[in-house]
């Protein structure tokens, strides 16, 4: 018979008179894994946040193995046994991992911070983890997204938890990554825990939660088992109206044109050897373990760490691309992994963030493009109260919706997006992935990095699966079965086989 561990009641919230949670309730069995999902805004995070000790109730009950409890400081959550890995990190980039994972709360020997013991705990939470190659003497600073997020979750782990929410915990994982977040959820089941899981991962849901509660602009939609509802069923409860198709169908106008990105054996320290085009009109979508050379393709074409070796040509000119200037003047845009660190300046207003790529364009240029910002804002359907408002007030998909209008207004022929839906709900990402298709239709050709083996499946026309460094093969997405295109994917970005086709 299943315990509750947890158990929230008649929660409201309320900022600046804006009622972001109304009567919410939900309860989570010890050893369960209940997902919580909705659309940016729907009041996840601050649900989560509430029961965190970030923020404070303005109604309603919250009580842990039946007694009642209410914190005012996130210390208070977690000794009572309630720890939060939130989407945004929370890491000192110069400090090492284990002293990340102990912050605060470093064991002691004579007075002074036992490091020795710190790290050799930190290593044995990393080990019981299944995780490799991640050294605890490592700074932060040194560590790809995904490790900064293993991170996160082994700084969870540390705290002798009974409640372990995770708001997208995957979100900058892939493969391996990804299979040991499963396996540590698993464990976590096993033990006991109670687990709050935020996903906009539809797969993972179904993967790893026992029951789902749906939130719709700040109300209770929905909650139950996911055994007993359908995909179709849980994205109509999110967004309110049926998805006849989660991605796309190309529009009937476009057309593949002439080439517009290509690299003939580029290399730099980190790639060998990269021969990739991109026509007009065309969707080539890059896949790949994480580390397996994705992003550094974005880096190398937007002159972040250049190719040393090779050409690479932008509508028939050979360029040279060695800073994010001269990638913007040749007409290439880069959406960012990681929109908040290097997409956005989160603490200026919208319109400064709109305007900020129309630097690196010619001063008459960028002048008449900049009037255009309001327009392309509300055709992406912005959600916002002005363009002085804050970036950092935004909900992830109108962040991201403030990064694709920096760059559209540059007018760009060549669109690198690396995740672009990273951290943004099932409405949101349909939005994106439309929006691709019509810019593939007016023209522009676009190089879609993407760790969700469905998305890059899905928007596509031709994959590029990228290992150590070096391409490993080449699809076309158009002939991949629907039962076993992800396998065909992932057997050549582990080297499992190989295949070409001409770049």
């Amino acid at each position: 018979m299943n315990t509750t561990l947890l158990s929230m009641t008649g929660i409201d919230k309320s900022f600046l008179g804006v009622q972001v949670l109304d009567g919410i309730d939900l309860t989570v069995e010890a050893g369960e894994v209940h997902a919580l999902v909705g659309e940016n805004g729907a009041g996840k995070s601050t649900l989560m946040k509430i029961l965190a000790g970030v923020h404070e109730a303005d109604a309603g009950t919250i009580e842990l193995d039946g007694k009642p409890v209410a914190f005012t400081h996130p210390l208070q959550a977690q000794q009572a046994g309630v720890s939060t890995v939130f989407q945004e990190f929370n890491l000192l980039p110069d400090r090492t991992v284990a002293e990340n994972v102990y912050l605060g709360r470093e064991p002691r020997r004579r007075g002074a911070v036992d490091t020795r013991r710190m790290i050799v705990d930190t290593e044995s939470l990393l080990a019981d983890l299944g995780v490799e190659g991640l050294s605890a003497r490592r700074r932060v600073r040194s560590l790809s997204i995904a490790q900064q997020q293993i991170v996160e979750i082994v700084k969870a782990m540390s705290y002798d938890a009974r409640v372990i929410s995770m708001d997208e915990p995957t979100a900058a994982l892939a493969g391996r990554e990804v299979a040991l977040l499963y396996d540590l959820v698993e464990r976590l089941k096993q033990r006991g825990v109670a687990v709050l899981y935020v996903s906009h991962r539809l797969k993972e849901i179904f993967d790893l939660c026992d029951r789902v509660t749906v939130l719709k602009d700040g109300k209770l939609a929905a909650t139950g088992a996911t055994a007993d509802i359908t995909p179709d069923e849980l994205v109509r409860s999110m967004v309110g109206r049926p998805m006849s198709s989660f991605f796309p169908d190309k529009l009937p106008a476009t057309t593949v044109g002439d080439v517009r990105l290509a690299i003939h054996g580029g290399g730099n320290d980190q790639l060998d050897s990269i021969d990739l085009t991109v026509h007009a009109g065309e969707i080539v979508g890059l896949a790949g373990l994480q580390g397996s050379g994705r992003t550094e393709i974005a880096h190398a074409l937007f002159g972040v760490a250049p190719f040393t070796r090779g050409t690479v040509e932008v509508d028939g000119r050979p360029v040279r691309l060695r800073s994010p200037r001269q990638a913007v003047r040749n007409g290439l845009a880069l959406v960012t992994e990681d929109r908040k660190t290097e997409g956005l300046a989160l603490n200026q207003s919208i319109g400064a963030n709109a305007r900020m790529a129309l630097d690196a364009v010619r001063p008459g240029a960028s002048r008449a493009r900049a009037r255009r910002i309001p327009q392309t804002l509300s055709s992406l359907e912005l959600v916002s109260r002005g363009l002085n408002q804050e970036v950092r007030f935004l909900s992830g998909g109108n962040q991201q919706k403030v990064v694709l209008t920096k760059w559209l207004v540059t007018e760009p022929g060549v669109m690198v997006m690396d995740e672009p839906t990273r951290g943004i709900d099932v409405g949101a990402k349909h939005a994106v992935y439309t929006l691709m298709r019509e810019l593939a239709a007016a023209g522009m050709a676009i190089l879609l990095i993407s760790s969700e083996l469905t998305e890059v499946i899905g928007m596509a026309d031709r994959l590029v699966v990228m290992r150590d460094g070096r391409i490993g093969g080449r699809l076309r997405a158009g002939e991949l079965a629907p039962d076993t295109g992800e396998a065909e994917v992932m057997a050549l970005a582990t080297g499992s086989t190989a295949t070409e086709e001409a770049p």
